[in-house]
């Protein structure tokens, strides 16, 4: 370790430089992965804030919860723990003042059941009493929307009014408005025929309902529109990073020891055992890492406080301190080929 820190310390820019790439990397990595989570948080908030543990639709809907249609037919008895939930994309305008259209999904739920009595998390306002009334996203309240203000859907004659806000009402990266079953209904033109998209428990039920088709919520969630591809694209831009950061070490630690090689030799003709120098190699790997990662998660900290809340980022703590410590890891697995080389030097080339 003293030999490690006395040489990073005599060589400060070149060391420098080396902790300043690794630094970049793992910053890249931490915010690539805040991405990641932050887009799938805002395909699931609203799923994933409800408890939902089982999903029924329609079999004929390929597991996609927008083209699930049941009718009343399909349903059996309904449990506590069970709900009817409508979908439908809709384009919301404010009938007064300034706010810009908004594509939003807008939700239809029974005020007789359990989402509605006990899974819905104001931050403002009240619940809708009626099927002239919504509650938003939150997130909408920085569009221009507040409680109060009357607004339309898609080209429907009916205004809505707004008396309400509620904490993760996300779907498919889109914020929700929720209202009535009836109101859906109307939004989605089906005439009274179909009664909803499809049904949420909280509970892992048995099969109460032998004409749809059961789904867990993880199930679920991999067959929303572009989850998987978006969080496997994701996992191999960090994975590829990961690999990268693992080569840079290497490459860096290898040069550095093949410039000092003739110094090694010296060392070796005076009798410091080939444990000092490899442990050495080793402690600097160590070190320049751990700086590295430190300031990364510093500069991320710094990040996650300043950026706009318009992008979708959540940090992670524990699995970007994991992260953080795999690529530590990382370093000191690089650090094995300049060991390598270390242990087959000559004392004699230094005579």
């Amino acid at each position: 370790m003293f030999l490690a820190i006395r040489e990073i310390r005599h060589n400060k820019l070149r060391y420098g430089l080396i902790i300043g790439m690794i630094a970049l990397i793992g910053y890249l990595i931490f915010m690539l992965m805040g991405l990641m989570l932050g887009l799938a948080n805002e395909n699931t908030a609203a799923i994933k804030s409800w408890d939902t543990q089982t999903v029924y639709l329609n079999k004929n809907a390929n597991e996609n919860f927008s083209q699930s249609l049941v009718s009343k037919s399909q349903i059996g008895q309904l449990g506590s723990h069970e709900a009817l939930v409508g979908t439908t994309p809709v384009v919301m305008k404010k009938m007064t003042g300034h706010a810009s259209k908004q594509s939003i999904q807008f939700m239809g739920l029974s005020k007789k059941q359990y989402l509605y009595q006990k899974k819905l998390e104001l931050v403002a306002g009240r619940k809708p009493r009626n099927n002239n009334e919504i509650i938003l996203d939150e997130s909408l309240k920085d569009k221009g929307y507040h409680i109060g203000n009357t607004v339309k859907l898609n080209s429907q004659g009916k205004s809505l009014k707004v008396v309400g806000f509620v904490k993760n009402a996300k779907l498919n990266i889109s914020p929700l408005a929720i209202g009535s079953l009836s109101t859906w209904q109307q939004l989605k033109g089906t005439n009274g025929q179909y009664i909803a998209s499809g049904i949420f428990s909280d509970q892992k039920t048995s099969h109460h309902h032998p004409k749809l088709a059961k789904y867990s919520v993880h199930e679920f969630i991999q067959k929303l529109p572009g989850y998987s591809a978006q969080n496997t694209t994701f996992e191999f831009m960090i994975g590829f990073l990961m690999i990268i950061s693992l080569i840079v070490i290497a490459v860096f630690l290898y040069i550095l020891t093949m410039q000092k090689l003739p110094e090694y030799a010296v060392l070796r003709a005076q009798g410091i055992p080939v444990s000092t120098l490899t442990g050495a190699t080793f402690a600097q790997a160590m070190l320049l890492m751990i700086i590295g990662v430190v300031i990364s998660l510093i500069v991320t900290l710094i990040t996650t406080l300043l950026i706009p809340q318009a992008v979708p980022m959540l940090i992670s703590w524990p699995v970007t301190i994991l992260v953080g410590i795999s690529l530590i890891v990382l370093g000191a697995i690089g650090a094995l080929l300049p060991v390598h080389i270390i242990t087959k030097i000559n004392p004699l080339d230094a005579i």
